[in-house]
């Protein structure tokens, strides 16, 4: 065999695995979700995640790739590859995009609609994520900006999308008092969220170890090889971070704070796995899991009201990811920063005038009677725990 086509075959099979491992991180999300939610929310949670990966993918075969990687019409057609199937690298990108939205989805959570967020959905597949990959992954004005596996265009975009959407919804029923004190809404499952964080950092490998695209030679192999365990590392330090900064505070180990601050680090780490040593990441996933700590408070503070902290977790550390890659690599702060800025100004207000056009002409939230009883009756008509007695509030 002509020792070009083996090349061709191993950068796809590496490129298919990586998929799968992406596509792992929808169960991820959808088990972390319905952990964090009251029973009473869980199936529509489950039934969000699901149908979110089914309609981004969807959108994104259709035309938003082609808008991504300057293709042409729909289905593929005009976007060329090199070095693997083209079919290969569509089913990666595919993967990426469903992940953006799915960052959302534990934000906004317990009392949004499930059709009106798939309407936006459709706008984040199709056009908004399309339209910053291209600028930072496709070649466009942004290009410069070292992004590997998307801090900045997966993880920023999905976090300013999920702040414009909170801000139009309002926090859940009961969260803050009138006095502006915080109730505590506690997880359903911890099992399920456990399950769910570490499904999600297993998939994580896919995610930036994929992005290299290429394996078949040593210096790649090498490479694919160092930011896998770069990802890893920097996991580990958040968790441990995260763990002993709520030991300090409260004399308590609490496991959905060490696993949102496990996957504070493995955000942060995500634009620059590829260009530092190993030393680095325990620093940038250390502070990556500090900022998940105190960032989760903070936004409760102004009663911004995220069950799962995905803004702590994806927005903050998307941002402090990129900008790590020019603290801990040879790149420019100044081009870091106007990709982190580019990317905000575009993604929430156009996230914010969609989500209150949604609002406007077909509604967006449950309305406080299904929101007391719980989103499962209404949007699914299907309880997940149907024998349990659950607590109304």
């Amino acid at each position: 065999m002509d020792q070009s086509h083996m090349h061709y075959i191993i950068d796809t099979f590496f490129l298919l695995f990586s998929s799968v491992l992406i596509i792992f991180m929808v169960p991820g999300f959808a088990m972390l979700e319905a952990g964090l939610v009251r029973s009473k929310n869980v199936s529509a949670v489950l039934t969000g995640n699901v149908m979110l990966y089914a309609i981004t993918s969807f959108i994104f075969l259709l035309w938003g790739y082609n808008n991504m990687f300057g293709g042409n019409g729909f289905f593929l057609e005009g976007v060329t590859t090199d070095g693997y199937s083209p079919y290969a690298y569509f089913l990666f990108q595919m993967a990426f995009v469903s992940k953006t939205v799915s960052i959302m989805s534990g934000g906004v959570s317990e009392r949004i609609r499930i059709i009106p967020f798939m309407i936006f959905a459709v706008l984040m597949s199709g056009f908004i994520y399309p339209i910053v990959g291209n600028a930072i992954w496709g070649g466009g004005f942004l290009k410069e900006v070292h992004d590997l596996a998307g801090c900045t265009v997966i993880h920023s975009v999905g976090g300013w999308a999920l702040l414009a959407g909170i801000l139009v919804l309002g926090a859940r029923r009961g969260r803050y008092s009138k006095e502006g004190q915080i109730r505590a809404i506690p997880a359903s499952n911890i099992p399920l969220v456990t399950l769910g964080g570490m499904l999600l950092w297993i998939g994580w490998f896919g995610f930036n170890g994929g992005s290299a695209f290429h394996i078949s030679s040593v210096e790649n192999a090498d490479l694919v090889g160092l930011i896998i365990v770069n990802t890893n590392t920097a996991g580990l330090a958040g968790a441990i971070i995260a763990a002993m900064i709520v030991y300090i505070q409260y004399r308590k180990l609490d496991i959905t704070m060490i696993l949102n601050g496990a996957l504070g680090g493995l955000v942060a780490i995500t634009a620059g796995a590829d260009v530092v040593g190993l030393w680095e990441p325990i620093i940038i996933g250390a502070v990556g899991g500090t900022l998940v700590v105190f960032a989760i408070p903070l936004f409760d503070k102004f009663k911004i009201d995220d069950p799962v902290g995905a803004l702590s977790v994806h927005l903050v550390n998307g941002i402090w990811g990129t900008i790590a890659v020019a603290l801990f690599a040879d790149f420019s702060l100044v081009t870091q920063l106007k990709g982190i800025a580019i990317t905000g100004l575009f993604t929430f207000p156009v996230s914010y005038v969609a989500f209150v056009i949604i609002k406007k002409v077909i509604g967006l939230r449950s309305d406080e009677e299904h929101e007391y009883v719980g989103l499962d009756l209404e949007e699914c008509g299907l309880e997940a725990y149907p024998e349990f007695i659950k607590s109304k509030v």
